[in-house]
């Protein structure tokens, strides 16, 4: 029988919520109180990052603390937008959207679709995801504000749906050469960072160089795909 006098799961999000909504009330903090949804953003950045910086580390206890900064901020945004005089909403409309979506996403857990591989599931969530937003590109969606490497890597990603239907990359074989006796990603890692290194001797920027190259990947796909 459950222990009635436990705390539900979840409780203390609501008591967070309690205190946010403390610090943008009157008499509450000024600082908290003049922020925006702009005015955060460099904290949200700035939270997201140590937050993978702690799970790198595979630091459990730093993990947990990030994760809590980076829940200050989902609730802080949610606390503003519901003093929004016209089109004010609050965490509970937060919840209900990613529930609604989660479950529309995984009709082979809430519906009767089948997907028994974690890539047909990613593939089954890209295809609705594209069918509700109307997106027409596999690359549509993906922020340009995603660091270089980040946006990269999701471009490939989502351009391995095409298959054979898409050019190899240009510098492909280069890439393959380069790469054939490198079996450890540290090993990697170094490669790449040197790679940076000897692009920075010939005044190349790693970032802008590889933000371009992804640009042209995806005018590449957008062609294959009939959109260019």
């Amino acid at each position: 029988m459950a222990d009635r006098s436990a705390p539900r799961r979840g409780e203390r999000v609501l008591d967070l919520v309690e205190v946010m909504d403390r610090l943008r009330s009157p008499g509450g903090c000024p600082w908290d109180a003049r922020q925006t949804h702009e005015s955060l953003v460099e904290y949200l950045i700035e939270e997201a990052y140590e937050t993978v910086e702690a799970i790198e580390e595979a630091d459990r206890d730093l993990l947990r603390e990030e994760l809590g900064d980076l829940l200050l901020q989902v609730v802080f945004h949610a606390r503003i937008a519901q003093e929004d005089a016209a089109q004010p909403w609050t965490l509970d409309d937060v919840a209900d959207g990613i529930i609604t979506k989660l479950i529309a996403r995984h009709p082979h857990v809430f519906g009767e679709a089948t997907a028994e591989t974690a890539e047909q599931v990613e593939a089954n969530w890209h295809a609705l995801k594209a069918k509700e937003k109307g997106r027409e590109s596999v690359t549509d969606g993906i922020p340009n504000a995603l660091p270089a490497l980040v946006q990269a890597g999701k471009v490939l990603s989502r351009s391995a749906s095409l298959g054979d239907r898409l050019p190899a990359l240009p510098a492909a074989a280069a890439a393959d050469d380069i790469l054939a006796d490198v079996d450890d990603e540290h090993v990697f890692g170094d490669l790449m960072l040197a790679l940076v290194a000897a692009g920075r001797a010939r005044g190349f920027d790693a970032e802008s160089a590889t933000r371009v190259a992804t640009r042209r990947r995806i005018a590449t796909i957008r062609g294959v795909e009939g959109l260019e």
